[in-house]
């Protein structure tokens, strides 16, 4: 499902789901042996001091290689490959300052050939920063599943290499209160009083003096009998829909937003669609931000409006880390429980059952890890042990909140996944999960619900299980709307070229193969922001979903937008939130190379969903100024930001842009020529690399070598009669350049048939 925010729905797309996909060229591509990637220095045990290191590897028939580290950070690696084979060294500044202990790192590239991940080998570093860490808390009594009374006293350790300034403690979710030095311990003294049979939350945090926080493991304390788990049948999830983080924080934080979200949620007619009913909201940090500690009383407020009108809302939780699916790993699963205890926190301290979570939906991706396949099955045996600690969390506390994963359509098929011996039986993993599990969601991403690879093949193993061990309404099959760019096959997986129109049709004939079955529970769809702009169709007279009329503007971004120069060709770009009287669509980023340029539509570098931006293919030794506007749904443009500045840095490659793009019908097909140029000189580069990919009501990825002039030609697949079609470059390469993409004249191209 994520969001460079990777989000892991999209994992799904870099997945083994599919074989390699043939490239479609206009001249031979080169041979590449076995993609590989490798982190070569430092050697995994070093024992590391506070500051810079310079982290190094190798890498051939990769691009675009990143860095995971300790599954907190994903940063791009320099790359360095004159002579443009896909095959060189790489490198990373880590500041370690951040970090201490034992710090695991993974490289990552792309496959020239596949686009699906390429790993390293992980190093472990072990950073010796013993006065950086945090305070170790551990709340020692009382003891989880022991029943409490009257006044008791919460007695909490600490372990700190620096004095300690404060402890505190929390009784679900309310003020903290400092607690008292009590010998070896800290005491606070929790009066039980009137609570009657229920069970509390208990945290601790410790200060220490240079303010690092640590916090505890929750317990959760039976006072009486406790509060007594009382499940009640699933209710059914039709229709679903996820929202991540960058519209979640709207909703949150921007009341006209939710005006947003129920016009779309509730129209029926524009597509003769279901309803939506369920929201499965992403609650994670985002920009800085952690709603769920910082304001949860916003959280509230959006769960309640959501509930007077007729939704049901789930808290959408990953693995606790970046990129999620690292949460699977044993040694990142007590993130993952801390994620889950949040969501239970908050239901606990939320007096009124319209301010709670309806459920969990759980979106931890094991397959996108190397380990799912090349060690198998231990990461399988160590995602099934998560999610059980997960779910033991749940029923420690009391409370009734569904727990429902996301898992991919081929978890009761793929070799990956059979056969898997856990607690004593030995099953698909994807029955393990439907046994542990309240529902599963079924990420069954294809484009067509016929056929042996459609979306009613796809999960009719999981519907058949659920019936045979009486899970009624607990298989909510799920469709992908996003236009998911480079990654996998984009033809089968998306209904993004196909329309809106298309995914309604599949998805009845989906509805009419399994009314009858009591485990189905309806369909759910990725995601709310790529439905919104989804039309019934890419071309003349289609139709598209109309938001409310607003003639507003929003308002100016709330902090002055930040730029960071990441390389000689590309630029970060932070900005603050802006608000609006209905939605933010997108934010606008404007480039100039002086301080005061007109913003004005031939100075957009860009738009961002999110509060971030990375400008890229810029030019090198240059300082760029940019700002920053939102613009919402109906168009209207808000103040401009005031200006952020960056110094791109040096290379001694030369910029290469793309030029003279054209595109035409010929039959049934479009075909695009363009021509790749030095941007200085203009002459034309024989043999570049260009690759790319039709888009609209196309989808194919395909690529080849410029001839002599440096010319180009690429043909789409079969576009239907009226069909709007596109065609965007996404990777270029020549021997002693890079690709200047900002300067392409024009960048992009489209046509309708």
């Amino acid at each position: 499902m994520i969001q460079v925010t990777f989000r892991p729905m999209l994992a799904l797309m870099l997945s083994l789901l599919l074989a390699a996909l043939s490239l479609t060229v206009a001249a031979p591509l080169p041979v590449h042996a076995a993609a590989a990637i490798t982190i070569d220095t430092p050697s995994s045990g070093a024992q590391v001091s506070s500051g810079k290191i310079r982290i190094e590897g190798t890498y051939s028939g990769v691009y675009d290689v990143k860095l995971y580290i300790d599954a907190a950070e994903q940063v791009y690696a320099s790359m360095d490959d004159p002579d443009a084979d896909d095959a060189g060294t790489w490198h990373y500044e880590l500041d370690t300052r951040d970090y201490s202990g034992i710090v695991r790192i993974y490289a990552v590239g792309s496959d020239v050939q596949t686009r699906y991940g390429v790993w390293s080998e992980p190093i472990e570093l072990n950073i010796d920063r013993p006065k950086a860490d945090a305070p170790l808390v551990t709340i020692v009594s009382p003891t989880e599943g022991v029943s409490v009374n009257g006044t008791v006293s919460v007695l909490v350790s600490v372990y700190a290499d620096m004095p300690v300034r404060r402890v505190e403690v929390r009784i679900n979710g309310g003020a903290w209160q400092e607690a008292s030095r009590n010998g070896a311990h800290y005491s606070y003294a929790w009066n039980t009083t009137g609570l009657g049979d229920h069970t509390s939350s208990i945290e601790a945090r410790a200060t220490d003096v240079r303010g690092r926080t640590g916090r505890s493991m929750t317990t959760y304390a039976k006072v009486g009998q406790g509060t007594q788990l009382q499940p009640v049948p699933m209710p059914s999830q039709d229709r679903a829909i996820w929202i991540w983080e960058s519209e979640a924080y709207k909703l949150l934080l921007n009341p006209g937003s939710r005006l947003v979200l129920d016009s779309f949620a509730k129209d029926t007619a524009t597509f003769q669609s279901d309803p939506v009913t369920t929201l499965y909201l992403a609650v994670g940090p985002m920009a800085g931000m952690d709603i769920m500690e910082d304001d949860p009383d916003k959280v509230r407020d959006f769960l309640a409006w959501a509930h007077s009108r007729g939704y049901r809302v789930q808290a959408c939780i990953a693995g606790g880390t970046t990129p999620p699916y690292m949460g699977a790993y044993e040694a990142y699963h007590e993130r993952a429980v801390r994620e889950m205890e949040r969501i239970i926190n908050f239901n606990i301290a939320s007096s009124e059952a319209d301010e709670r979570f309806d459920g969990v939906n759980v979106d931890i991706e094991p397959y996108i890890a190397p380990d799912f396949k090349t060690n198998y099955p231990s990461l399988q045996l160590q995602y099934l042990d998560g999610l059980q600690k997960m779910i033991e969390r749940r029923d420690a506390s009391g409370i009734y909140l569904p727990f429902g994963p996301a898992i991919p359509k081929w978890f009761d098929s793929s070799p990956q996944a059979q056969s898997v011996s856990w607690n004593g039986q030995t099953k698909w993993l994807s029955e393990h999960v439907q046994d542990i599990s309240d529902y599963i969601a079924i990420m069954d991403y294809r484009d067509t619900a016929d056929g042996g690879a459609g979306i009613i093949t796809g999960a009719q193993g999981e519907i058949d299980y659920a019936d045979r061990i009486g899970k009624p309404r607990s298989v909510v099959v799920a469709v992908e709307s996003l236009d998911i760019a480079n990654s996998g096959d984009p033809e089968t997986i998306t209904f993004r070229e196909e329309g809106r129109a298309a995914m309604e049709t599949e998805l009845d004939k989906t509805y009419a193969a399994f009314q009858g079955k009591a485990s189905f529970a309806g369909i759910a769809m990725h995601h709310y922001d790529s439905l919104r702009t989804l039309p019934s169709y890419w071309g003349t007279g289609s139709v598209s979903w109309e938001p409310p009329a607003d003639t507003e503007a929003p308002t100016k971004v709330s902090d002055r937008p930040q730029a960071e120069a990441v390389d000689y060709r590309q630029i970060d770009i932070r900005f603050g939130m802006a608000l609006d009287n209905t939605d933010i669509d997108r934010y606008i980023v404007y480039r100039g190379t002086e301080p005061h340029f007109t913003p004005d539509a031939s100075s957009i570098a860009g738009y961002a969903r999110s509060l971030s931006f990375r400008d890229t293919g810029l030019l090198p030794n240059t300082k760029y100024y940019y700002k920053v506007a939102a613009k919402d749904l109906q168009g209207n443009i808000g103040p401009v930001s005031d200006a952020a500045s960056a110094k791109t840095e040096w290379t001694d490659l030369q910029p290469m842009i793309v030029t003279g793009m054209s595109i035409e019908m010929k039959g049934s097909n479009a075909v695009v020529t363009m021509q790749v140029v030095d941007r200085a000189t203009r002459q034309p580069l024989a043999g570049a690399l260009v690759e790319g990919r039709f888009h609209f009501a196309g989808g194919k990825y395909t690529g080849g070598r410029t001839d002599a002039n440096g010319k180009i030609t690429l043909t789409s697949e079969a576009i239907l009669q009226g069909r709007q079609v596109g065609f965007e470059p996404r990777r270029v390469t020549a021997p002693g350049y890079y690709w200047a993409q900002a300067y392409d004249e024009p960048h992009t191209v489209t046509l309708v048939r």
